[in-house]
This record gives structure tokens, sequence and C-alpha cells, in this order.
């Protein structure tokens, strides 16, 4: 029987040491690859960050069965909350709430001029970005940066507002992570001991490589959508999870055509 309340973490950031988009920077001009995501080289050079931001801004790729299965349980009221580290806005697309995100990481739906404070939403900086152009602030010029988290930033503060969740949580789900990044990796320790902790992961990661694993665990190493896909069968989900995504993605098409067209 599937609890009541659930705490969710999910896959690191586009940005992580040893993805394919951070091993292909060298072809922007920059000092070192992690330059492009430091706060102290984009105060000093937006330039090269705004070339690489058409790749990682959303709308390339849609929310698969793992994200609406998230969504599901949501729609079922079993969803405690939702952390993750993608910063690539698929869970929003998906349709989970943002008052049920935790994006550890920042998010490219909003943005904040980095001058005047004033804030923007995805929509407004769309043309420049996909021309790899700089967005500027209309009130004051100053540059728009979007709504990540750099690195030398802190976290976002409803990071630390949501930790007392995980005490209360009666089942920690993680669905494909390195969990090396802390304070994120922590946060699989922060359960009851007496809780189940559900892997869906190609590996055993973070402390479950250290430490043993708790007698509730539960580990399905492999294919992630496909780990997903048999949960779900086992709790009797999968046309409920399958028709949410062919109504959502037909959707998302319909919208995309829609954008074209007005552009």
């Amino acid at each position: 029987m599937l609890p009541g309340r659930l705490q969710n973490a999910t896959r690191s950031s586009a940005g992580s040491p040893g993805s394919g988009l951070y091993d292909n920077l060298q072809q922007y001009d920059i000092p070192y690859p992690e330059a492009i995501f430091e706060i102290n080289y984009f105060s000093h050079n937006p330039k090269p960050f705004f070339a690489l931001a058409k790749q990682l801004y959303p709308g390339h790729c849609k929310p698969n069965c793992a994200h609406y299965f998230v969504r599901l349980l949501h729609q079922k009221e079993l969803l405690l909350r939702m952390y993750t580290q993608n910063i690539d806005g698929l869970e929003r697309m998906a349709g989970i709430p943002p008052e049920k995100l935790v994006e550890a990481h920042g998010t490219f739906a909003t943005a904040t001029c980095t001058v005047c404070l004033e804030t923007f939403s995805w929509e407004q900086l769309r043309e420049d970005v996909m021309q790899k152009k700089v967005p500027r602030c209309p009130s004051c010029s100053g540059v728009i940066k979007p709504d990540i988290v750099f690195f030398g930033e802190q976290l976002p503060a409803k990071f630390h507002l949501y930790l007392i969740d995980l005490p209360s949580a009666d089942l920690l789900i993680i669905l494909g992570t390195s969990l090396e990044v802390e304070p994120f990796a922590s946060l699989s320790e922060m359960v009851r001991k007496s809780v189940p902790r559900v892997l869906i992961n190609q590996d055993l990661v973070g402390s479950v490589t250290r430490n043993p694993l708790r007698v509730n665990d539960v580990v399905e190493l492999g294919d992630i959508v496909g780990g997903v896909k048999r949960f779900s069968e086992m709790l009797g989900w999968n046309e409920e999870i399958n028709n949410l995504l062919t109504r959502e993605h037909e959707k998302l098409n319909r919208e995309n055509t829609e954008r074209s067209k007005s552009h």
C-alpha cells in the first residue's frame, strides 16, 4: 500500500560536470568550463552564458512518464513535495504546481534584473535568448539573469524552508540522480529510519553506496523510465499515466504550433 505523503528527489542539473552539455563547452570563449556557470564570471561577461542558453531553455524536450508519474502522485494527493536539481522546467511543464516544487538549483521559468531586481517571465526573455542575445531590462538596461543558481550563489530560501517536510514523509522516492552535490545529496538521509526509500536509478548513489541499505529500502537499477513504468504497473496506474502523457503532449504540441505561427 502506498503511504499518504511522499517526498521525491530527482536527477541532477544540466550543468553538472560529466554531463554531455558540460563536456561540450570548449566552443565558448571562456577561461575554463565551469566559468560559464559561475556568478562572478557571469557578472563580468554574460555573453558566453547566453550563447549557450538557447540549448538550456525550456521547450526542447517534453516531460516523460517519470514526470507524469509525479504529476499523478499530486493528483491523488500523495505528493508532499518534489525536490529537483533540474533547471529545464520539465516538472512545471508536466503540471506539478510550483508550490509543490523545490527547485534547488533554480529555474528558467523566471528571471531577475541584476541591477533593479525587476522580475520577468521566460516568455519575456524568449526572443532575445533564441537569438543568443543578452537580455536587457527595459527599465534600467541591466542584464536580466535567469533565476537559476550559479556556482557562488546561495540555494533558494525555499530549499531550507521545506526541509521540515522530510521527517513527516511516509515514503521517499529517488529518481535518476547522482546524489553527489551537497546539501542536496543529504536529503536521502533526512527521512525517519523506518520510512521506506525507493531508488529508481542507473546506479547506486550517495549514502546508499557508503552505508548498508535500510531494511525497508527498495532499489531498482537500470533505465529510469522503465523502472517508473514497472512501479506504476504494480500500482495499477499505467493506463492513467499513459493517458495523461498522451493528452498533455498533444496540448504542448498545439501550444508550440500556435507559438510558431505567432512569430
